[in-house]
């Protein structure tokens, strides 16, 4: 037989973490699927110096770890498995996984947002040893250091000028020759004297693997084929982020980027009405912040909203 779960949580990082916490201790037994990338994007980070409770900071994995532990001693259940196809119409909701066919009462869609590589062997090889996709979450270890950061848009920009308050020099490196950021962003870029922006560039590799710390950049000229290297301490990946919600198109609302539209936070839309038993949190839902902590916040109020809705259905 099908199994009927109360609750099943699609993703395994800070917000579906949260979220199984929640529900576990509410007596709602979640299943949580934890996708192609358990633990989500703090998995691949080294030291996080900014989720409140650590004051000498704690390793990505370790806090995963941590957050798994915390939910299964109240009763969530983990599977290795991820999401084939859904059918959230259906009630209750179906779920198509690569463990077997699911139904569950509520789904809360935690199924987070994966940065955009440059698909690098030796780029992948020091992902948390100087190459990064968060300035926010990494810029500080660069202190008085030369750092690069890919990118055309306003994402980029961003990345770049928050990179100033730590860095002695950024180089913005765009692969065409103009800037597709908004035009505020780009005179700011242009003016910071610690921001020096190189066009049609691409990074063909990152130095210093055997070192296991990124230790220059080997470039070259797209119109003219020139290569060169550019010695810098860290590279930072400003080309976006891809939210993991493609099973989910033509039936929940998604933006143009695919990110889950919500309804006072976690309420995932259909047309602009709400799915009856479908919630939404951390970055699968938020292409603002994209923290630990804020998705954790959106975690908890997820699985509050599922714990009130099996209640006021009697569960």
């Amino acid at each position: 037989m099908t199994e009927i779960r109360d609750t099943v949580i699609l993703g395994s990082g800070c917000a579906g973490l949260t979220a199984a916490l929640y529900t576990a201790r509410a007596g709602l037994k979640p299943l949580v699927l934890e996708g192609h990338e358990p633990g989500g994007q703090l998995s691949i980070t080294s030291l996080v110096e900014n989720f409140p409770g650590w004051p000498d900071g704690i390793q990505g994995p370790e806090l995963i770890e941590n957050m798994k532990k915390q939910a299964a001693r109240f009763g969530a259940e983990y599977r290795l498995a991820h999401l084939v196809s859904v059918e959230v119409g259906a009630h209750p909701i179906r779920l198509h996984a690569s463990a077997g066919e699911i139904h569950t009462r509520t789904l809360i869609v935690a199924s987070g947002a994966s940065a955009r590589w440059l698909g690098l062997p030796s780029e992948q090889a020091l992902i948390g040893h100087g190459v990064s996709s968060c300035a926010t979450c990494d810029g500080f270890f660069f202190r008085d250091k030369d750092i690069a950061v890919v990118g055309g848009g306003d994402s980029a920009m961003e990345e770049a000028m928050f990179l100033t308050r730590f860095a002695s020099k950024v180089t913005l490196l765009h692969r065409r020759d103009a800037f597709r950021a908004s035009k505020i962003m780009l005179e700011r870029a242009m003016a910071h004297p610690k921001i020096e922006l190189r066009t049609n560039t691409v990074v063909e590799e990152v130095l210093g693997v055997d070192e296991k710390e990124v230790k220059g950049l080997r470039l070259r000229d797209v119109k003219s084929g020139e290569r060169g290297e550019l010695a810098v301490s860290g590279l930072f990946l400003g080309i976006g982020h891809e939210p993991n919600t493609k099973m989910f198109a033509g039936q929940i609302d998604l933006d143009e980027d695919g990110y889950i539209r919500t309804a006072n936070n976690v309420f995932a839309t259909r047309n602009g009405a709400i799915v009856p038993g479908v919630f939404a949190c951390g970055d699968v839902q938020d292409r603002r912040y994209r923290q630990a902590i804020t998705a954790a916040g959106s975690g908890c109020m997820a699985a509050l909203e599922a714990e009130k809705y099996l209640e006021e259905r009697g569960r």
